[in-house]
Order: structure tokens, then sequence, then C-alpha cells
């Protein structure tokens, strides 16, 4: 069946603005580290990136090694969008990103002009895009120059293969320095990306100010802590959730001080009229500095609940104090 999109796809949505750019981001993105793969049914993908557009999600948020296997998700994403979205190409705003193992041998990970622009234009095979919107140094080398990492997406940009350039996973100093070499090149340089959550406040320590003075958005990957802020695990550890396959996010992750926390944070949402994820999105979105959230979603159910985090009502003095409270006693460190 021929996809039309929703007429009425941006009347619900809330948009901010990236920094000092004239880039709108919506408050939710969607982003498909999980649930895009070949593990997953192309059918499902499409009921949820056809439901997100329709909702307004205009950021769509990937990398090279996304999958299972690496690569599978921007070619599971160029499927979809030769199906339903070549007609509303400019109303998306893709990203992909280069940084990690992607292929065997010395020029198939880190931060070298000769991967990055590589790995650039497998992606935009796989995806069937003559371009993306924002293209990521996914993490920062120390052993790169950083003039030669930040040079390898200047090019991206004046070859008409990005827009603009991102920085993912570097610390506040490589961000400054790295602001100052695209600033001299006259590169559009529009976001940083890192995981920020409850349950992992690192970002805290200096990355949204180093953000701030240079100009750039924040957008948080993780809000969720890999589905740990949502009653995946308020009753222990199903043999089909990501902690079971232990992957990323391991067993022993759920200790009984963070499974006290999990259940203490629900009360909380419950008393707000909210979900656990639906306050963990919030608490995320409080600060201004986030331009947006990345979800990730398995199914269309999924998405529209983490979506009606819109709707959330703001935070009292009382309440942020009482979740760092919280936080402090179950050994999250806050900055």
């Amino acid at each position: 069946m021929v996809y039309l999109a929703a007429e009425n796809r941006y009347d619900s949505m809330q948009y901010q603005r990236c920094g000092r750019s004239g880039v709108l981001l919506p408050k939710v993105s969607l982003g498909l580290w999980h649930n895009f793969g070949d593990t997953h049914p192309l059918e499902t993908q499409r009921a949820v990136l056809r439901r997100a557009f329709d909702l307004g999600v205009t950021h769509i948020d990937l990398a090279n090694n996304y999958g299972p296997p690496p690569g599978s998700a921007e070619t599971n994403f160029g499927s979809v969008f030769a199906q339903d979205f070549r007609p509303y190409r400019d109303e998306l705003f893709i990203a992909s990103k280069a940084g990690y193992l992607m292929w065997p041998g010395p020029y198939g990970e880190w931060g070298s002009r000769k991967y990055l622009l590589a790995s650039l234009d497998q992606s935009l095979s796989r995806t069937g895009l003559d371009y993306v919107d924002v293209f990521y140094s996914h993490r920062f080398d120390p052993d790169t120059p950083l003039e030669e990492t930040m040079g390898a997406l200047d090019s991206a940009v004046r070859q008409g293969k990005a827009l603009y350039a991102g920085l993912s996973n570097y610390p506040p100093e490589a961000i400054a320095e790295a602001a100052a070499i695209l600033t001299d090149l006259r590169t559009p340089y529009l976001i940083n990306q890192h995981p920020y959550s409850i349950l992992q406040r690192g970002v805290e320590g200096g990355v949204l100010r180093a953000s701030a003075d240079a100009g750039v958005g924040v957008i948080a990957y993780s809000p969720l802590a890999q589905g740990q802020l949502t009653d995946r695990y308020l009753h222990g550890v199903p043999d089909d959730s990501r902690m079971a396959l232990g992957h990323f996010l391991k067993r022993e992750t759920l200790t009984e001080e963070r499974l006290a926390l999990l259940h203490a944070l629900n009360k909380l949402a419950r008393g707000r009229g909210q979900t656990l994820a639906q306050l963990a999105l919030a608490w995320v979105l409080r600060d201004p500095r986030v331009v947006s959230v990345l979800i990730g979603a398995s199914s269309v159910a999924q998405l529209e609940q983490n979506i009606a985090v819109l709707d959330s009502p703001g935070f009292s003095d009382a309440e942020l104090a009482e979740i760092d409270r919280l936080s402090a006693e179950a050994g999250v460190d806050i900055p």
C-alpha cells in the first residue's frame, strides 16, 4: 500500500532550535541503534518509521555500525526510505556517524580521513541517500590529530555529502578544540551527541557547558538507560530483554540498589500521572541545552507511549531534589 504521510503530522510535535543554527529538531527523535537490524521484522520497522513521521518525528539517527549485523540498520532504513519516504526527503533530518569498528584492518575505525570519508560513502550507498543532514565523528580518537578528523568532516560538507558536522562521545576539552578548528574552516558544526539519563549524568561535568559555549545543541542518546528506566526490569530480567542478551547491558547492572531506585522513581512517576519512561525522558529534556532525546522503539505502541512525554508537566524543585537524593543514595555519580 502506498504510504501517504498524515496531513496533521506537525500539529502536536514540539521543536527546538539546535544551538545557534537555523535547524529545528523534534524534542523526540528516533534512533535506529537497536530494533532496526536484521534481527527484527522489516514490516515492524516500517510501521514504526511511518508512525513516527506521522507524529512529527522528522529526525532519524543512524550510524554505520548499527544493526545487527553492522550496516543492516542503514540498509533496512534505505529500503523503507525508497518505498515510503523519498517524496518527503526535504522534510526529514537524517544523521549518520563513523568512528567505531566497521570493517577489518587498519582503516576500519577511529578518526582518520580515510576511514571517515570511506564510511560516509558506504552509508550513502546503503541508505540510498544523496546526502545526510548531519555526519558525526562517532568517538574521539586520541591518536589522530584533531585537525585531520575535523578536516574530514569539513570535506564531507564541502563535497555535498553532509549539510552539517557533529561530534559524538567527545570530552569537553576536545569539543572546545574541535569547535575552534571547525570555526576556522567555516564548517557548519551543529550538534553533539552523548549518553544522558538519570542513571548516567556525566555530561553535566562539562559537556553541556562546552556545547553551549560552542553554540551547538546536545542530543541525548540512551535517555532510558537502554530500557532500565522503563517498567521492563521492575520485576526482574525478562528472558527476551536486552539485559538477558548481555551484549551492551549486563545482568550485574541490576543491583539491589539500582532496583530500589527504579521502584522509587516509578512511584514518583505514578504520582505525576506518568510512566517511568515518560518521567525519565522529561527529566532529560528539562535542561534547555538538550535539544532532543533519541528513543528506540520496537513497536508502534512503545513509540507512542514515549512521544507522550510531550504532555509532561514541568518538574518542581522538590521533585528534582528528590530525584537527586534517590539517585545519590543508589550510587549514581552526580557531577
